[in-house]
């Protein structure tokens, strides 16, 4: 049996880059998506073909523009016959004062965080259907449960519909494709260390763990969803927060 394919949205770094390294140790054939971080999608190829014994496929597409999507998923059919797994993890934030967010602002994160899983969900799981199998795990926030932030209230919008997506995908694609959300807190990851020190230190305060979570721990949760272990886990939300209180 050839090895499983799994794709991972906006893969380049972050979340999704230490999401692609643990599918790679798992032995998945590995697909790293991204649109503008070519240079750091390049160097995590490189060191998935030299380190790990398996297939790797790099694919710049806009998850955001339908045709790109529909390339992209074609590629990756002509190149390994089947998608077993697909991760939506690309996503932005735009934080910035309530009275300065801009209809713009919610434009362009609405089409990233919860229109582009739609799109590639769409045509990834139209495969998946047709061989009667196939796991797709969305990437939410906590953001999108309980822990709200006006400074980032299209992030936090945008989140708790990529939950309501995951329940819709369920139905729609049950009973072949599995098809569950991760929440992550707070994540060690480039962006959240430009925080203010302040903010990560108050932050850290609210969270039981008294740390953020590393990229890899997100990762190996997503690996436990889209493995056997986990086959008769469907339309679930897990929260990957360390323990959180918002109060």
């Amino acid at each position: 049996m050839s090895n499983q394919v799994v794709l991972v949205t906006g893969s380049s770094k972050g979340i999704g880059k230490a999401t692609i390294i643990e599918f790679a140790k798992k032995g998945y054939n590995v697909v790293i998506n991204y649109n503008n971080s070519e240079q750091e999608a390049r160097k995590l190829k490189e060191y998935i073909d030299s380190n790990f014994n398996i297939k790797s496929l790099l694919m710049k597409a806009d998850v955001t523009k339908e045709d790109e999507v529909k390339n992209m998923v074609e590629t990756i059919i002509d190149e390994f016959n089947h998608i077993d797994v697909l991760v939506n993890n690309a996503g932005i934030a735009i934080d910035k004062e309530f009275k300065n967010r801009t209809v713009e602002d919610w434009d362009i994160t609405l089409k990233t965080n919860l229109i582009a899983p739609f799109i590639v969900s769409k045509y990834v799981g139209e495969k998946m259907l047709k061989q009667k199998s196939g796991n797709i795990i969305n990437v939410s926030s906590t953001n999108g449960i309980n822990a709200f932030f006006p400074t980032s209230i299209d992030y936090d919008a945008s989140k708790a519909g990529l939950i309501n997506l995951t329940h819709n995908l369920a139905i729609q694609f049950a009973p072949y494709i599995n098809v569950n959300c991760v929440a992550p807190g707070w994540v060690n990851t480039e962006m959240n260390k430009e925080l203010p020190k302040e903010l990560i230190e108050e932050e850290t305060e609210k969270i039981y763990k008294k740390r953020f979570a590393e990229p890899s721990e997100i990762g190996k949760v997503i690996c436990f969803l889209a493995s056997e272990d986990a086959s008769f886990i469907n339309d679930e939300v897990i929260k990957i927060d360390g323990g959180y209180c918002n109060i």
